[in-house]
């Protein structure tokens, strides 16, 4: 299963790992994948940290860093605005609809002075100053690739990622996308179907992996988007992808951090169960189908905002849901969502990440073995 792709990132196998939870990033770095941390979680403080962490546990293995970098968003044709001028862009309408949800769902309040999470009422850095320093914080790291989650990386990161020796990956959900990618220099484009979780396009993963293919050659590509076991990732490798990018499968893992009442959650969903939707961040990203996605999706209720309004908007109301969603049958639990792909109706044990990785490469070999050998049987017939 080696593949050219090994050699770029200097791992065993093919496999990137992309977590929030540096736990999940550690161990499927040290299993021979390729851990990719999340960087949007966290503030410039908290990211140090992790990255610290990240690097004592796994040593000189290389691992990766994946930002948000929107080309555009509400303020981005002026440069960025700050907080409390966007705070000043949230119509009355949306926060008394909010309101009223939370009050309907009977979701307590948070305590007197408490913002949660340490970063205030919504200040959270999805794009401006704030993202460009998570950026400057991880290339002052020693990683081996830094990758944009949403849309082309600005041509000055690659520049700098490269005089690092740092390798610059993107996202793409077109065959346009991933051509505009290649453009600017990047080092691997990852191709990510429908059916993945997060931010995603309207093309599937089976559509969409051949057409990038044939239009960056010979940069690699990696395919996400419905790759969970092995012989999804056979079938992505006959595709011409070099490798593949995972997301929802380390949710349900024993090492990640999901909130244990999304994780049962998940254990319990069917591939069925999950929306493509603009209520959490503004922009379409696939995520379990909960009364959060439902209300937002009413017709007869207000739109979501655009990034970064929504998000803003609801970051409060979403730290309220998560303190409060571990009451069985309460309301904040039938709230409570998260980003996962279509895949997660095959997300039904809790197991050690390492396990994960290693069951995906051996059902990958046999999968692999099972065409070779059907293609020889077919050569010997003719």
């Amino acid at each position: 299963m080696r593949t050219p792709l090994c050699d770029l990132l200097g791992v065993e196998f093919p496999i990137i790992a992309f977590s929030h939870c540096r736990d999940v990033v550690a161990a499927v770095t040290k299993a021979g994948g390729f851990g990719v941390l999340g960087a949007m979680a966290f503030t410039p403080e908290e990211l140090e940290t992790e990255l610290n962490w990240i690097e004592n546990e796994i040593g000189d293995r290389p691992y990766g860093i994946d930002v948000l970098l929107p080309q555009k968003y509400v303020g981005s044709d002026a440069g960025g605005l700050s907080m409390g001028e966007l705070k000043n862009l949230l119509p009355d309408e949306q926060r008394r609809f909010l309101d009223d949800m939370m009050v309907r769902y009977e979701v307590p309040e948070l305590p007197d002075g408490d913002a949660g999470r340490g970063r205030g009422d919504g200040d959270i850095a999805l794009a401006g100053p704030g993202v460009h320093r998570l950026v400057e914080i991880a290339l002052a790291h020693p990683i081996r690739l830094i990758a944009s989650a949403l849309g082309s990386p600005p041509p000055d990161l690659v520049e700098n990622a490269h005089e690092r020796g740092i390798l610059v990956a993107a996202l793409a959900g077109t065959k346009q996308h991933a051509m505009r990618h290649k453009a600017i220099g990047v080092d691997i484009i990852v191709a990510q179907g429908y059916e993945a979780g997060g931010h995603t396009g309207e093309i599937a993963t089976m559509v969409l992996v051949p057409e990038v293919v044939d239009a960056v050659a010979p940069t690699p590509v990696v395919a996400a988007g419905g790759i969970a076991r092995g012989r999804q990732m056979a079938a992505a490798m006959a595709l011409g992808a070099q490798g593949v990018w995972t997301g929802s499968v380390w949710l349900t893992t024993e090492e990640a951090e999901t909130h244990p009442v999304i994780k049962e959650k998940f254990l319990a969903a069917t591939s069925s169960d999950t929306v493509r939707s603009r209520c959490s961040t503004g922009k379409p990203a696939r995520q379990l189908r909960t009364a959060w996605t439902d209300e937002w999706e009413n017709p007869a209720n207000p739109d979501p905002l655009p990034m970064p309004l929504q998000p803003i908007l609801t970051a409060r109301a979403q730290e309220r849901i998560r303190r409060s969603s571990n009451a069985p049958g309460s309301g904040a639990s039938q709230l409570a969502t998260y980003f996962v792909g279509q895949v997660v109706g095959s997300m039904n044990k809790v197991k050690p990440a390492r396990q994960v990785v290693l069951e995906i490469v051996d059902e990958y070999i046999d999968a692999a073995s099972a065409l070779s050998d059907g293609l020889s049987a077919l050569g010997a017939d003719q």
